[in-house]
């Protein structure tokens, strides 16, 4: 039986202060990563929702961590290896991976991955594709999910070597179509722009969300309402490409 486990990944590979900020900051009340929590279980094809952490960060989870949200805190070396041993104990068949700083993720559009997914069963992979061809993993966007096979995941547990391939789950899956069938649906076009930044790294992006959200509230942060927010307020856009183009810098 097909069981889809929405795994929300605290990353280990973050800036120091950003790290923190995960586990401890509040963003609608919530600690981030039970923020985003919620947000995926309102997906309607998400069977179970999990938090994956390193066990660096149990003893904060576990104390902000509510009764009904289950986390799993492996001792693997890595976060390839970690997820691969959350979906074992989970028993899933496939994955909807989030990380826990995209706040704004947005349901609907992870039904849109998990619909697609069982509309293509032969698929290992589904993700999102920007307009100039390229994959979201990386894109700062922060409203998208993606879509994996357990299989995939415990393939490239047992084939990644490079050390990327294993700070980054699904970077093996990507980058290997070779070995894996991969799909990638288009981003609306609405919310495919290069001004437009809504994951959490920085400072200054808790500052654009939390602008985000007291204009929208905690009822209305689909994507389509957020995009036209964002379309009104140019000043707001400025930032966020500056921002864009300064990480891609750095990067």
């Amino acid at each position: 039986m097909s069981h889809t486990l929405g795994v929300v990944e605290v990353p280990t590979f973050s800036y120091a202060s950003m790290a923190h900020s995960l586990t401890t900051r509040k963003f609608g009340n919530k600690p981030l990563f039970e923020w985003v929590a919620r947000r995926v279980t309102e997906a309607i094809c998400i069977d179970q929702v999990l938090i994956v952490a390193d066990p660096s960060f149990r003893e904060v989870v576990e104390r902000l961590l509510p009764p009904d949200v289950a986390a799993y805190f492996g001792a693997q070396h890595d976060p390839l290896s970690r997820l691969a041993a959350a979906i074992r104990k989970a028993d899933a068949t496939s994955i909807v991976r989030v990380r826990a700083d995209r706040p704004f993720v947005d349901p609907s559009l992870i039904d849109r991955l998990i619909c697609d997914a069982h509309a293509h069963p032969g698929c290992d992979y589904v993700g999102y594709m920007c307009r100039d061809g390229g994959s979201l993993l990386q894109s700062q966007l922060g409203i998208f999910a993606e879509w994996c096979s357990a299989d995939a995941i415990f393939r490239s547990d047992r084939a990644a070597a490079d050390s990327l391939d294993r700070q980054h789950s699904t970077r093996y899956v990507t980058s290997h179509p070779e070995h894996f069938q991969l799909r990638f649906l288009p981003t609306p076009i609405e919310i495919d722009r290069d001004d437009i930044r809504l994951a959490i790294d920085h400072e200054e992006d808790w500052e654009h969300a939390h602008v985000i959200y007291d204009a929208l509230g905690p009822e209305r942060l689909d994507w389509r309402r957020i995009a036209e927010l964002l379309a009104a307020q140019p000043e707001l856009r400025r930032k966020m490409a500056s921002l864009n183009r300064a990480c891609s810098t750095v990067d």
